[in-house]
């Protein structure tokens, strides 16, 4: 059985500035983002057609950023733990002690997406549709954020389950490293559909969709292996927050799939 390795949040230490892991892993995120970025632009027709430029995609990175880092954190804070900031609202603050909700990072850059495609002229769908293939990779780096942390355990598991791992400041008990999980389905795996899925050009709006299931459907599966939060509706028992909130994502994806071919065709 495995034992989390109880890992040190700081990275590097310069005198007053401490550079903690979790930040790192973002920074990680966004870098890669642009390097894709830089590859979409470049090397699939259907972006070349649409004009996008190195300078766009730099207005993407920043616009992104702002709406991954407010909304990942009100998102967080509402969804999950409004009881817990309300008593202690200055930990509001503290990003570098964790605590990032996806969807509310979902929702911030949906925001984020529309106030750029105001600002450029594009089409909303568009900027979506080039930005889904860049975001798994990113979501990856964040689970292991949440893994280095020690934060987003798993339910308890087997003991005989050969990657079983004890978190020793949680209990003595074998639990599911869903945090490894996490970045394996919803970062390795649905980049692995979506980069090439984006590549064929398909028809407008069938990439987002893409997104929107793959992610839905793969955060769903993940809840059953990761320690439920009651969030603000107390349904752990039956449906977690995180599934709840998956599902309207699974099924906008299927209603935009099928009305995307469906006009293609």
């Amino acid at each position: 059985m495995l034992i989390h390795p109880q890992f040190n949040p700081v990275a590097l230490s310069l005198g007053p500035l401490k550079v903690h892991w979790y930040g790192l892993m973002y920074l990680l995120a966004f870098a890669q983002f642009w390097w894709l970025g830089r590859r979409r632009i470049r090397g699939h027709a259907a972006v070349i057609r649409q004009g996008w430029t190195l300078g766009q995609l730099d207005d993407l990175l920043f616009y992104g950023a702002l709406g991954v880092v407010i909304g990942g954190r009100l998102g967080q804070v509402l969804f999950y733990e409004p009881g817990y900031y309300l008593v202690q609202p200055l930990e509001i603050f503290a990003l570098w002690k964790g605590g990032m909700s996806f969807h509310g990072g979902f929702l911030g850059v949906l925001v984020a997406m529309v106030l750029y495609a105001c600002k450029s002229g594009r089409a909303w769908i568009d900027v979506t549709d080039f930005i889904a293939p860049l975001v798994p990779l990113g979501l990856a780096c964040g689970r292991l954020g949440n893994f280095i942390n020690g934060e987003l355990w798993g339910r308890v598991a087997d003991s005989a389950l050969p990657w079983a791992m004890v978190f020793p400041h949680v209990d003595e008990l074998p639990r599911h490293p869903s945090q490894l999980y996490q970045a394996g389905f919803e970062g390795l795996a649905l980049f692995a559909i979506l980069w090439p899925f984006a590549g064929k050009s398909p028809p407008r709006g069938a990439i987002s969709a893409a997104f929107l299931i793959g992610y839905g459907v793969f955060r769903w599966l993940a809840e059953y292996f990761r320690a439920p939060d009651a969030g603000i509706f107390g349904l752990s028992h039956t449906v977690s927050m995180g599934q709840w909130l998956s599902l309207p994502m699974i099924l906008g994806g299927i209603v935009l799939f099928v009305f995307a071919y469906r006009r293609a065709g």
